[in-house]
C-alpha cells in the first residue's frame, strides 16, 4: 500500500499544549526521580551542576529551535542529520540512538514511579512496571490530542507538586552571605569533578526539549511554534530547578537524600514533620507523565523514520480512527519494558545522558553544514553560528568528563 494514501497525523497540539507536552517530560524525568543520586555525586553544590547542565543546554536547544523551524518533520533528529550530512545510514543510526536514549529515559522514570508507589504499597516492581507500561501505551494509541491533554492536566499537578515544595522548605532556606559563600566551591579539582559529574546528571533531568521536535507533523504552524515551545519550556524548567535545588539541600541533609527513593517527599516530610502523602501522590502522576511523553516521542521518532524509508512499513502505520501510529508505539512500550526491568535506575539514567551528548554533538555539526549550505531561509529565525560551535564543545567536554570516570 502506498503510504501517501495511509491515514495521516493530526496538526492539533498548540502552543500552550507543546510546552505543557515539555514541561511534563523534564520535570518528571528529573527533579522527581534524580535529585537524590545527583546529591550522592555533587553533595551541597547541586545548584551549580544545575546552573552548569543548564548552560550546556542552552546552546543545543537554541540548534533545536532552528532546526525545528527549518524541517517541521517527525523523527526530527534523523531528519537534522540527514539534511546536514546528506547519510541515510549515518540518520538511521543517529534516529535509533535518540529512539534507545529515550526509552533507556522511560524505563529510568519507571523506576522512579516504583520508589514513589512503594511509600503507599508495596508490590514486585516487574509486575509495577508491565502493568504501566500497558496503561501507558494504551493511552498513547488513543490519540495524540488526548494524550497532550492528559499530559497538560499532569504537567499541572507535578507543577503544583513543587511548588508544595518550595513552600514548606522555603523557611529553611538562609540567604545570609555566610550560607551564600558554601555554594562556592573551593578551587580543588576533585570537587569541580564532581560537580560537573553532577551536571552530567542534571543534563538528563534538562532532557525533554529536544523531544518536542518529534511531534512536529502534528502541531499547529510548526515554524512558529516549535522555537517558542522550546525556548519557553528550558527556561521555566531552570528557574523551578534552581530553587528546588536550593531548597532541598536546605532542608535535608545531602547523605540523606542521596540514600532516598523517593527524595521530594523526604524533603517534605522533614520540613512539616508529617507523611508526604499528597506529595508521593503527585510525584507518582509526574513520574506517570515523564513516562507517557518518552513512549509518545519514541514512537512517532519510529513512525517519521519508517516514513523516511529507513525502518521497515508495519512502523509508518497509522490507526485509522485515532490517527496514530499504533505498531510504532506498541514496540516502544515493549523495549522500553524490556530496559526497565533489565538494568538498574543509575545505569539507566547515565546511559541515556551518554547517548544524548553523542547524538548532541551531531546534530550541531549537521546544523553548521547546513548554515553553510543555505544560511538564512525565508520565514526562518537563524542564530550566529557560534551557537551551534559552542555547543559542540560544551557537550564533548561534559562527555570527556564522564568517559574518564569511567576509566
Amino acid at each position: 500500500m502506498d503510504i501517501r494514501h495511509q491515514p495521516q497525523l493530526k496538526r492539533n497540539i498548540t502552543l500552550p499544549m507543546l510546552v505543557f507536552y515539555g514541561l511534563g517530560n523534564i520535570f518528571g524525568a528529573g527533579i522527581y526521580v534524580l535529585i537524590g543520586k545527583m546529591a550522592g555525586i555533587a553533595g551541597v553544590y547541586i545548584p551549580l551542576s544545575f546552573l552548569l547542565a543548564c548552560i550546556v543546554v542552552l546552546f543545543t536547544a537554541l540548534s533545536y529551535a532552528e532546526l525545528s523551524a527549518r524541517y517541521p518533520l517527525s523523527a526530527g533528529v534523523a531528519v537534522y542529520i540527514n539534511a546536514g550530512f546528506n547519510s541515510p545510514v549515518l540518520s538511521t543510526v543517529v534516529g535509533l540512538t535518540i529512539a534507545l536514549s529515550a526509552s533507556l529515559s522511560a524505563a529510568t522514570i519507571l523506576h522512579g514511579f516504583h520508589g514513589y508507589l512503594s511509600t503507599f504499597i508495596q508490590s514486585p516492581e516487574i509486575v509495577t512496571i508491565l502493568i504501566l507500561v500497558v496503561l501507558l501505551s494504551a493511552i498513547a494509541v488513543w490519540g495524540i490530542s488526548q494524550s497532550v491533554m492528559i499530559t497538560a492536566l499532569l504537567t499541572l499537578i507535578e507543577t503544583f507538586g513543587l511548588c508544595m515544595v518550595i513552600y514548606v522548605g522555603v523557611d529553611h532556606v538562609s540567604l545570609d552571605s555566610e550560607t551564600l559563600r558554601t555554594f562556592i566551591p573551593p578551587m580543588d579539582i576533585s570537587l569541580l569533578n564532581s560537580i560537573v559529574l553532577g551536571a552530567f546528571l542534571a543534563f538528563y533531568a534538562f532532557l525533554g526539549f529536544e523531544d518536542m521536535v518529534n511531534i512536529a507533523e502534528e502541531v499547529k504552524d510548526p515554524t512558529q511554534t516549535m522555537p517558542k515551545a522550546i525556548i519557553t519550556t528550558l527556561i521555566i524548567a531552570t528557574l523551578f530547578y534552581i530553587i528546588i535545588a536550593v531548597v532541598t539541600i536546605s532542608v535535608v541533609p545531602v547523605d540523606e537524600l542521596a540514600h532516598s527513593s523517593a527524595p521530594l517527599a523526604k524533603v517534605y516530610e522533614t520540613a512539616t514533620h508529617s507523611k508526604a502523602t499528597i506529595l508521593s501522590t503527585i510525584a507518582l502522576f509526574a513520574v506517570i507523565n515523564g513516562a507517557l511523553i518518552q513512549i509518545i516521542m519514541v514512537s512517532r521518532i519510529l513512525y517519521g523514520m519508517s516514513r523516511q524509508s529507513w525502518l521497515p512499513n508495519f512502523l509508518s502505520t497509522v490507526h485509522p480512527k485515532t490517527s496514530t501510529p499504533i505498531n510504532a508505539t506498541i514496540f516502544t512500550g515493549l523495549v522500553v519494558f524490556i530496559l526497565a526491568t533489565a538494568f538498574p535506575l543509575l545505569t539507566l539514567a547515565q546511559s541515556s545522558s551518554f547517548l544524548i551528548f553523542i547524538v548532541f554533538t551531531l546534530v550541531n555539526i549537521s546544523l553548521l553544514i547546513i548554515k553553510h549550505k543555505d544560511p538564512h531561509p525565508d520565514g526562518i529565525r537563524t542564530y550566529p553560528r557560534i551557537i551551534p560551535i559552542i555547543a559542540i564543545i560544551l557537550n564533548l567536554i561534559l562527555l570527556g568528563f564522564q568517559i574518564v570516570s569511567i576509566f
